[in-house]
């Protein structure tokens, strides 16, 4: 079965801010996480949102037993404000995004998102994204160095994208790390040489990073006042993007030092509950060696009218 990360968090911090409120999971993946959150608040309702077919199916008959409490949409959360308008719902009593790559996805080779497995190089989270192939057999060797370097932060960046330009056609997932690897030698105890390249493609070919802030913006603006936002990230640029965006809408002043006044308009719609992320214990890194990268950040809802902001 299935392991969502920070499991129990999600579903204590989550508590509807109205018993029969309606929740939004905005990246259902396989169900964990809405399943949790439907069997300890029974009153509630759910949205559940993917841009993977093959999740959704997945979910679907996951959450088949909990019937009408359950609305199946595919889509990705950035357009949150869009789903919930054609849904003819104005306001949610709890967000949740969990970002990136899926398990089920990492685990299914055909998939293209692992070098753990010989597969075409494919990394489609949705049939909206575009392939880990076309980005990696078209793009500029600048353009590569660009999203190694931005979306990796990979320090051989430039060296990398001159392999990959110079090896063209790169068709596989093991001929891309074997690239990697030619540039980058491993080190003991660190990651493997290919994790930062393979993480920068896929995140370019899906548009991770995209609308990111504006999602969170989206997501507290929905809410009732009391009803909380939680996003979890695994790597630095998404938990980088979800703190700033809920501290700025803690009211913390984005404008440059040395101004007089502030004029960015800073105000205060949320509490942020987590100033420091939710990670994982032990106990759930021993059981599920993939949270160890994740992070939680919550934060409740404080007053209404979000959407005036910004």
């Amino acid at each position: 079965m299935h392991q969502s990360v920070l499991f129990n968090e999600v579903v204590e911090f989550l508590r509807p801010a109205r018993g029969d409120g309606t929740l939004v999971d905005a990246t259902v993946g396989l169900g964990g996480h809405a399943e949790g959150l439907l069997e300890r608040y029974p009153a509630s309702r759910l949205i559940a949102i993917d841009r993977d077919p093959r999740a959704l199916e997945r979910s679907r008959e996951r959450l088949r037993r909990f019937g009408d409490r359950v609305a199946f949409v595919q889509g990705r959360h950035e357009q949150l404000i869009e789903i919930l308008r054609q849904s003819d719902i104005e306001t949610v009593s709890g967000v949740l995004a969990d970002l990136g790559v899926s398990s089920m996805q990492l685990d299914d080779a055909s998939r293209g998102f692992s070098f753990r497995y010989d597969a075409p190089l494919d990394m489609r989270m949705g049939p909206d994204s575009r392939s880990a192939a076309d980005i990696v057999n078209t793009a500029s060797e600048e353009e590569l160095a660009r999203i190694l370097r931005d979306y990796g932060e990979e320090p051989r960046a430039r060296r990398i994208a001159r392999a990959i330009v110079d090896a063209r056609p790169v068709e596989t997932t093991t001929q891309l790390a074997a690239i990697v690897k030619s540039v980058k030698r491993a080190k003991p105890h660190d990651i493997d040489p290919a994790t930062l390249t393979f993480q920068a493609i896929r995140i370019a070919a899906n548009e991770e990073l995209v609308g990111l802030d504006r999602f969170v913006d989206d997501a507290v603006s929905v809410l009732e006042p009391g009803a909380r936002v939680a996003v979890i990230s695994f790597h630095s640029l998404e938990d980088r993007i979800v703190k700033r965006a809920l501290r700025r809408l803690e009211g913390e002043c984005t404008c440059p030092p040395g101004l007089p006044v502030c004029a960015c308009g800073a105000k205060k719609i949320v509490t942020v509950l987590t100033h420091r992320p939710v990670t994982a214990t032990d106990e759930e890194i021993d059981r599920n060696p993939r949270s160890r990268s994740a992070k939680l950040r919550v934060a409740e809802k404080v007053l209404a009218g979000a959407k005036e902001q910004g």
